[in-house]
């Protein structure tokens, strides 16, 4: 990972700008475009702030803002297990950014304080960077929101790797157009658009890698996010229904993210023999000399 030189804490958030940020800076100077530079940075950063507010609000820990030559990132740990809502409001608080930067932006320019070409330039750099967000691709807000919606319908352990699957597909294909363009006519090639492929292709790799550690965060953190549930404060459970033969590492690649589970095992002549409530399922789990077992084995 890059180490750039981070700017001093505001409000309690580090601020860190990647090595090529400064070089961009004076390429810009030198070219005749720092202001329409500096200006996407300052969108980029007000984007990334939305994130970091809403995030704030529903008590994630932020770790810091990273500015890269190409965009922003938002680093946050928020709690494990957090609900899908909120993942899909700080998801969403970014390019909410930028949709009131371009009414801002298109109403000044109506009343003259904005002149009409930078009034252009202003309204649609926040029209790019909220549509490019929105791309269903992880780690940008598009592929969050995709992630949320993908895992009201599948397992949690199924909706990691989809997502990262499909992220990963999209990535190469956006580093693909971006080397086409290469050979095209125009020449010349779309570098901010490789750097971002490439960045993509990266971030979902090591998605893709990581998904066995993010679904036992999944799990361990399952405890405390349906304590209330448990004591009959909650929703109804969402009931599992599998036959008997299933083993525990089978039976936990079924929950669901948002669903407290009450397992229903089904005896050989497909009859509910007994149910089983997914704390004492997540007991086994994590003892490794049982995890390997059927629910039979450990239940009957």
């Amino acid at each position: 990972m890059w180490r750039g030189r981070p700017w001093n804490e505001w409000f309690g958030i580090r601020y860190r700008f990647h090595p090529l940020f400064s070089i961009l800076l004076l390429l810009s100077v030198w070219t005749g475009y720092f202001i329409e530079t500096a200006t996407l940075f300052g969108i980029v950063l007000i984007h990334e702030l939305g994130h970091v507010a809403a995030a704030r609000s529903f008590g994630w820990r932020i770790r810091e803002v990273q500015l890269l030559p190409f965009g922003g990132v938002a680093s946050m740990e928020e709690p494990g297990g957090v609900p899908a809502v909120q993942e899909l409001v700080v998801a969403l608080a970014g390019p909410l950014q930028n949709v009131w930067m371009m009414a801002v932006g298109s109403f000044l320019t109506a009343v003259g304080l904005f002149s009409d070409p930078w009034g252009s330039y202003f309204v649609q750099a926040n029209l790019l960077i909220a549509l490019f967000n929105l791309l269903p691709v992880l780690p940008l807000d598009g592929g969050k929101v995709m992630q949320v919606l993908v895992g009201l319908w599948l397992p949690y352990q199924r909706t990691i790797q989809v997502t990262a699957g499909a992220s990963l597909l999209l990535s190469a294909l956006l580093i693909g157009a971006a080397s086409v363009h290469l050979l095209s006519e125009k020449g010349g090639i779309q570098l901010n658009w490789l750097m971002m492929g490439l960045f993509l292709l990266y971030s979902n790799w090591y998605e893709w890698r990581s998904a066995p550690y993010r679904f036992m965060r999944f799990l361990v953190h399952r405890e405390a996010r349906f304590k209330d549930i448990r004591d009959g404060n909650g929703e109804l459970a969402g009931p599992i229904v599998v036959p008997g033969n299933r083993k525990v590492t089978e039976v936990v690649r079924l929950f669901m993210r948002d669903r407290y589970h009450l397992v229903y095992v089904l005896d050989d002549k497909g009859r509910i023999h007994y149910v089983v409530p997914e704390r004492a399922v997540l007991a086994y789990y994590f003892d490794e000399t049982k995890r390997g077992k059927s629910l039979t084995e450990l239940f009957a």
